[in-house]
């Protein structure tokens, strides 16, 4: 249960996602199913951009972020173990009126949730775009080479594509499930590229923990988060029923179907196999020069 302040208390701002999976992965700590002694946690929920361009001030002291967000966070917040989304052979897709090719969004104006999203990182990796403005650097438009993009709320993505104000549109979030009912097509995702790519998940999101706190209060703060994310494991229609308030146009079997995408064993820890991802993923971005520096990990086990 959240702790009353006293002098001992630490109070821990949380941001993260209005989406069903990180809803259903704080259910426990945004409605005090579990004991989380000296510390209160505070939840704010913002658009994953938002929460990426935030955490540059340091302003949370845990804190969704891109996986692409990241990459410039390295000298304040460290990754924790748990709480991650991963997209295992599925992730973001370009959706178009029409049937169409990769090939064929070449010169396109594709709308976007986001210039640090993972999403974003990953489709320029697809189509061999390189930014012309720093992805760090907060703005609207821009040109990447080989397509052109426009920067849109998650949320309204697929009515933008649907209106035709965008050639194609990068979809994140419950958009993966409902994109069809406005009749829109799928021209590629990018979680099933990537692991035909390179035998591994795409890594999306994660949490991260801000290194002030010092290492003790880190470890206990993601044991906790690991915690809250079990407690959803393991009561889950409950948890669903509070994801479901931030579902969007996701029915129940939709938002179930969802979560599950989400928030799973991937979530309770990156394991070994999710950390290669996240360093080949980031790897690459500075490769093909994306991403400035090369990004040295940190992960907080929470033990």
């Amino acid at each position: 249960m959240s702790a009353a302040m006293t002098e001992k208390t630490t109070e821990i701002h949380v941001g993260h996602s209005p989406d069903p999976d990180d809803a259903f992965m704080f259910h426990a700590l945004a409605n005090d199913k579990i004991e989380t002694g000296d510390y209160l946690f505070t939840h704010e929920l913002q658009d994953i951009e938002k929460l990426n361009r935030r955490a540059f001030a340091a302003e949370l002291e845990l804190t969704a972020v891109s996986l692409h967000g990241y990459a410039y966070l390295t000298d304040t917040y460290a990754l924790c173990a748990c709480g991650a989304s991963m997209g295992d052979n599925y992730g973001p897709m370009v959706v178009t009126r029409g049937e169409s090719s990769i090939a064929e969004l070449q010169g396109k104006k594709i709308a976007v949730p986001g210039t640090l999203t993972t999403a974003f990182l990953a489709l320029n990796l697809c189509l061999g775009g390189k930014p012309q403005t720093s992805t760090k650097e907060s703005h609207t438009s821009g040109d990447c080479g080989t397509f052109t993009y426009e920067v849109y709320p998650f949320d309204e993505i697929l009515n933008v594509v649907e209106r035709g104000e965008a050639d194609a549109g990068l979809i994140i979030h419950e958009g993966q499930l409902t994109y069809g009912d406005q009749g829109l097509s799928l021209v590629v995702d990018l979680g099933e590229w990537w692991m035909e790519r390179t035998g591994l998940p795409l890594p999306l999101g994660a949490n991260a923990i801000r290194k002030d706190l010092g290492e003790t209060k880190m470890n206990e703060v993601t044991k906790l988060l690991k915690e809250s994310i079990q407690y959803g494991l393991d009561y889950r229609e409950e948890a669903l029923e509070h994801a479901l308030q931030y579902g969007r146009d996701l029915d129940h079997a939709k938002a179930d179907k969802f979560v599950g995408m989400y928030v799973n064993d991937w979530t309770l820890d990156f394991g070994e196999r999710g950390r290669e991802a996240v360093a080949r993923l980031l790897q690459e971005g500075f490769e093909a020069g994306i991403i400035p520096n090369p990004v040295k990990l940190e992960f907080i086990s929470g033990e």
